[in-house]
């Protein structure tokens, strides 16, 4: 079988979409596919630049939101040309967002959508348009077009499955992130001199992108707390976005500078080196605008590396993790029972590592790329026959 993964925004880029694309792509390969990605990558960065970036920036400058919407559409638009050159070649589109699905139904081959979480919410929670605009309700159109007209929709938790529902009376299979565990059972490299980060230190990790729903204020918030009882910790976070500049001004308000490093995106290879040398891997996801977490790839990654987890209790990390068993989940933007949480797992570092042993050994069994692959190329096969069969 012959797939094509799009997307209308770049590849490889910072985010859990890209990790899933990639990891997807191995796994199917490794089945005996061929697979390849389109996005906005591809496009040449003269048509990038003039016909969606520019007067998208320019339009937002007058008009917030707007702006947004014209780049998306006119990344659905260049998306939609390169993959109409190229449909001879696949068998069948897998798109990853709601535009990217719009752009693939403009071809004649079965269309399936990955929904990796709320589209217009998410743009919401990030600021990207406003609440009860225009554009917000043109958003929520797309999105209905895009999951009533895909042949088949698959979400990565429940919550998500409910909500595509809801919007569409469509039905949906979930199919929960997954990890290729090979590398995070190697034998790590030492990243703390590389990175600048104390050789001593007891390791707080935040591998998230820095944006509300992520809730990356709240473990520097509980920091304050810890460092009472744990001088020597440090938080580390990895990521970018636009809570860069909260967390730097909450830093120097609490004078946490010696205790925070923000490093920026940082290449994967150092972030498995990195969620080996932590001692708690933080993932303090938080209700926002109507968005929660879907099954957290940095979660994932950071069970299978081994490391304690502890995670806000929304979306779909309330279905990956079984509190107390195999890592901690702590109460939407409860900081006092984050700082219990994390107190417990440095006072108690047996119980801690047998958290982390116990998330290792299920990420291993139910979240590898193999299994999760197949259960993608069962949902290709059934939308290339539906799709053959309503052709005649």
């Amino acid at each position: 079988m012959r797939i094509l993964l799009t997307t209308i925004f770049d590849y490889p880029h910072e985010g859990g979409l890209a990790t899933h694309v990639s990891t997807l792509k191995k796994g199917l390969e490794a089945n005996g596919h061929s697979a390849d990605v389109l996005s906005f990558s591809n496009i040449p960065s003269w048509k990038k630049k003039f016909i969606a970036q520019g007067p998208g920036y320019v339009i937002n400058k007058l008009n917030k939101g707007k702006g947004q919407l014209v780049n998306d559409k006119k990344r659905m638009q260049l998306l939609a040309e390169l993959i109409k050159e190229q449909q001879s070649h696949y068998d069948i589109i897998n798109s990853q967002d709601v535009f990217a699905t719009l752009a693939a139904l403009e071809t004649k081959l079965p269309v399936v959508a990955t929904v990796h979480g709320y589209y217009t919410y998410e743009a919401i929670s990030r600021g990207a348009i406003k609440p009860d605009s225009s554009e917000a309700e043109e958003l929520k159109k797309i999105e209905l077009e895009a999951y009533s007209r895909s042949i088949a929709n698959i979400t990565v938790d429940q919550r998500i499955k409910d909500y595509v529902k809801k919007v569409s009376e469509r039905d949906a299979t979930v199919i929960r992130n997954f990890i290729d565990p090979e590398p995070f059972l190697k034998t790590p490299n030492d990243v703390r001199k590389k990175l600048g980060l104390p050789a001593e230190a007891a390791i707080l990790f935040v591998p998230r992108r820095l944006t509300e729903k992520n809730g990356v204020i709240y473990p520097l918030l509980a920091l304050r707390e810890i460092i009472k009882r744990h001088p020597e910790v440090v938080l580390v976070y990895a990521g970018t976005g636009e809570q860069f500049k909260a967390i730097k001004k909450k830093t120097a308000e609490y004078n946490l500078e010696n205790h925070v490093f923000m490093l920026g995106s940082v290449a994967h290879s150092q972030m498995v080196d990195l969620y080996h040398a932590a001692q708690i891997t933080l993932i303090p996801s938080v209700h926002s605008h109507g968005v929660e977490e879907a099954t957290s790839i940095s979660a994932l990654e950071a069970m299978g590396s081994g490391t304690p987890v502890i995670a806000g209790a929304v979306g779909g990390l309330k279905e990956l993790i079984d509190h107390r068993l195999d890592g901690l989940l702590f109460r939407d933007r409860d900081e006092k029972e984050l700082v219990h949480h994390i107190l417990y797992l440095l006072d108690n570092p047996l119980q801690a590592k047998d958290m982390a042993n116990r998330a290792q050994q299920k990420i291993m069994q139910l979240y590898s790329h193999n299994s999760a692959s197949q259960k993608f190329l069962e949902i290709y096969k059934k939308a290339i026959q539906k799709q053959s069969t309503s052709s005649k």
